[in-house]
Formats: C-alpha cells, sequence, structure tokens
C-alpha cells in the first residue's frame, strides 16, 4: 500500500471513528434529555391527579379535570393509580399495576420513584393529607420521545455515512497535497546522478518539513558535490606525484644499465635515484598517515594527555630536525590547574598535526620566529601558531584542506600540499576546530580549539 492510500485510509479511519464517538454520545445525552422531560410531565400530572383527589368541593374538582385536559398536553395510554398507604411497609395494592416490587419499595423509602418499560414511564411520588399518605401512580407511553430518538439516529445514520464519503473525497485530496511534494523532490532525485550533480531541488519557501527536506538534500549534494572535486583532485595529483619520481628512477636505472659507466657516474645515479625513492617514502608515509585517520576522521581516540607536555615535545622533535629554528612555545597564560589541560587524545597523531601546522609556519616563514601560545580555562583548550611568513592569498584559503593542493607563492618551497589537510582531520577526529587566518606577506595565524562540551564522555 503506498503512502497515499495509507494517508487516506488513516485518515477515513479516524473522522469514522471520533464520528461515530460523537454519534453515541448525542444519542445517549438526546435520550436522557427526553426522558427527563417526560417524567417533569408525568411529575405535573401526579401533582394534579393528588389534588383532584384531596379536593371535596365538587367545583375544585371539576377546576382540576379542565386543567388536566385542556391546559396539558394529552399523554398516550395514560394511567393514573391513588393508593392508600397503611404503614411503612403495606399499601392497598392495585391489580391492573404490573410493576416490580422494588418500584414499589423505592417509593416508600425516598418518597419518589421512576421505572421504564417498553417506552411506557411510570412516575410515583408519595402525598400526605390530614395526616393520611397517598401513593400517586401516574404511567404514559412516549411515543413522541420514541419517534424523535428514531429521527435523530436515521439522521445520525445517514449523515454518518455521507461524511464517510466526504472523509474519503478529503483524504484523497490531502493525502495528494501532502505526497505530491515529496513526488516532486523524488521525480527531481532521480534526474539527478554523478555526472550532473550541479543541479539542486527547486527550493520551497514555505518553513515546513518539505522545506527543510529540500534544503537538507540540497546541502547534501553541495557536500557530495565538493567530495567529488576533492576526490577528483586528490587522484590526478596523487598519482602526478607518485609517477614523477617512480618515472625518474626507472629512467635513471635504464641508462644506468645500458652501457658500463665511471665510478662517478654511479654515484652520481645512486644519489639521484636515492634523492626519488627519498622523495617517494615521504609521500607514500604522508598518504598513509592521511589514510590512518579513517575516511571521516572519526576513529576513536585512546589516550589523556597533558597540552602543555605535547607542545613541549613537539618543539623538541623541532628542535632535532631544524636545530636553527625560532619557535618559541609560550606557556604564560596556561593555567596553574593541570586538570585544565587534559585532553583524551590519540597523542601521537595529535603530536604530528600540531608538528605539521608549526612547521608550516618554520617554512613558509624562512625560518623566521614562529609563536606558539597555549591559554586553556574549564570551557575549552586554545592553541594559536602565529607566523610572519609569506601569508596566504584569499582565494587559495577555501581549498587549503585539499590534499595536494598548493597556492601560488607556496610552490617554490618543498612539498606535497599533504600538511594541513592530515593536520584538519586529526583535530576534526579530536573534536576540536581548526581556524586559519592569513594576509598575503605579513603572516598567518592558525588557530586550534578544543571546546570541552565537544568532547566525548567515552572518550575520557
Amino acid at each position: 500500500m503506498d503512502i497515499r492510500k495509507k494517508i487516506t485510509f488513516n485518515y477515513v479511519a479516524l473522522s469514522t471513528f471520533s464520528t461515530s464517538l460523537l454519534c453515541i454520545i448525542v444519542f445517549f445525552l438526546f435520550r436522557e434529555n427526553n426522558r427527563y422531560h417526560f417524567l417533569k410531565r408525568l411529575d405535573d400530572r401526579s401533582k394534579i391527579v393528588s389534588s383532584i383527589h384531596f379536593q371535596k368541593d365538587p367545583e375544585k374538582i371539576k377546576y382540576y379535570k379542565n386543567l388536566k385536559k385542556n391546559g396539558l398536553e394529552e399523554l398516550i395510554e395514560e394511567e393514573e393509580y391513588v393508593l392508600k398507604i397503611n404503614s411503612e411497609n403495606s399499601f392497598d395494592y392495585n391489580t391492573n399495576l404490573n410493576l416490580p416490587n422494588s418500584f414499589y419499595t423505592n417509593i416508600l423509602k425516598t418518597g419518589k420513584d421512576s421505572f421504564e418499560r417498553d417506552n411506557k414511564y411510570y412516575l410515583g411520588q408519595i402525598f400526605q393529607e390530614n395526616d393520611q399518605k397517598y401513593m400517586v401512580i401516574v404511567g404514559a407511553r412516549d411515543r413522541k420521545g420514541k419517534d424523535t430518538t428514531v429521527y435523530i439516529v436515521k439522521i445520525m445514520l445517514f449523515g454518518g455515512i455521507g461524511f464517510v464519503i466526504l472523509a474519503f473525497l478529503l483524504g484523497r485530496f490531502l493525502a495528494k497535497r501532502v505526497i505530491n511534494p515529496v513526488a516532486r523532490i523524488t521525480k527531481e532525485v532521480k534526474r539527478i546522478s554523478a555526472s550532473n550533480l550541479h543541479n539542486r531541488l527547486p527550493e520551497v519557501r514555505n518553513s515546513d518539513e518539505i522545506s527543510d527536506l529540500t534544503n537538507t538534500f540540497n546541502n547534501m549534494l553541495d557536500r557530495l558535490e565538493t567530495s567529488f572535486e576533492i576526490q577528483a583532485n586528490f587522484i590526478n595529483n596523487a598519482s602526478h606525484e607518485l609517477k614523477t619520481p617512480i618515472t625518474t628512477i626507472i629512467a635513471e636505472s635504464e641508462i644506468m644499465l645500458l652501457k658500463e659507466r665511471e665510478v662517478a657516474e654511479y654515484v652520481e645515479s645512486l644519489e639521484n635515484i636515492y634523492s626519488q625513492a627519498s622523495r617517494l617514502g615521504n609521500l607514500t608515509e604522508s598518504l598513509l598517515k592521511l589514510t590512518q585517520t579513517g575516511y571521516d576522521g572519526q576513529k576513536q581516540v585512546s589516550d589523556i594527555a597533558r597540552i602543555d607536555e605535547l607542545l613541549l615535545d613537539v618543539k623538541s622533535d623541532l628542535d632535532k630536525i631544524y636545530p636553527d629554528n625560532r619557535v618559541s612555545v609560550r606557556l604564560n597564560f596556561a593555567p596553574e590547574d593541570s586538570n585544565l589541560l587534559l585532553l583524551p587524545c590519540n597523542k601521537p597523531l595529535l603530536e604530528l598535526a600540531i608538528n605539521n601546522i608549526i612547521t608550516n609556519g618554520v617554512k613558509y616563514s624562512d625560518n623566521n620566529e614562529v609563536f606558539v601560545n597555549l591559554s586553556a580555562n574549564d570551557e575549552m583548550i586554545k592553541i594559536t601558531i602565529n607566523d610572519i611568513g609569506i601569508g596566504i592569498p584569499p582565494e587559495d584559503i577555501p581549498h587549503l584542506y585539499e590534499p595536494f593542493f598548493r597556492g601560488k607563492i607556496a610552490t617554490k618551497y618543498i612539498g606535497y600540499g599533504l600538511g594541513l589537510p592530515l593536520a584538519s582531520k586529526i583535530i576534526r577526529m579530536h573534536q576540536g576546530e581548526l581556524q586559519v587566518q592569513s594576509e598575503q606577506n605579513k603572516g598567518t595565524i592558525v588557530t586550534i580549539i578544543f571546546k570541552k562540551l565537544n568532547i566525548k564522555k567515552s572518550n575520557v
């Protein structure tokens, strides 16, 4: 069963249930109202009957009889009985009455009671005259009430059937109106493939779930298109970067194998092969580390490290690689409470990420000063890396995290364009934020923020 039929069926079922419930309530309320008013009429009759019985004056008796005949509405199959009460539990019984004993018992106890049988009502109550009690019983058939009840039942029956038919038509209309936008989205989605990811769903201006669905899908297409572009660039650049040293090694080896050569030529060729092999090794290692972080950068972390100690370890590693580096690690703003500096992390990977960022600062500032500042509080840990190097042009900033991307002014420096994308993935893996602010020829400020609320409790 498709969604349209389900919506129509559910709408009709709910409408039928609610209408039936309403009809039942109305029926019982209507019937109870008829019963109340008919018993009220019987009560008036019983008072007149008692008045006629108690009067000794023929003129007054005649007056009450005329009032009963002309002043009150005629009742069908009307019966009137006046029974003398002898004691608390006995009275003069009339054999024409065929009523249950409980009816008489309730009248004697409470002074008044009513009884219904086959749509005929009986009302009995006690009257007293000169220390003598009498039980007045008046009975009549409520044919009018029965007829009006049957009439209202017919109205509700045929009206209910008509309403169900109307509910079915309205349900189909509602289902069509609700599903049409979804059907339109489905039709448009089927037209989108990997070859035309630039297509988007038409915007819906209404602020409802369909609009949210359209916007969510368009945002997903934006991410997919960007991912496809990055993937295509990655494959092209990776194949180019890997092909160059491999081709050089093969060509150099083939040349050396063509004939015997002098020792100096072999040494020069081996040095060239070693240089290209080292380049290939470094590139392969960078690619493997990029893969280590996982496709979505969400691998589980396992260590708890102090960020100040981690920064000092990174500085120690830099001193071995670049002995004359001018990196300054400033811990002036670090809190005295060491617990505020603790961070659940994969320590080797996080060291690699921060090392890559600081190394970029050293490299692209021609070994000028690089300042690393650390601050922390109850809400976050913040690392700021500031260099005064060549900076980044504004048009290059959106592409910084694409593997193998290198800006125009950065191509004169040795590198593969993998350091910052790798660092970005590692920091994102640790629920951190990486922010880059830069101005060409004035330097770059890289800020790493780890918000305590974003760190998963399972990692602590």
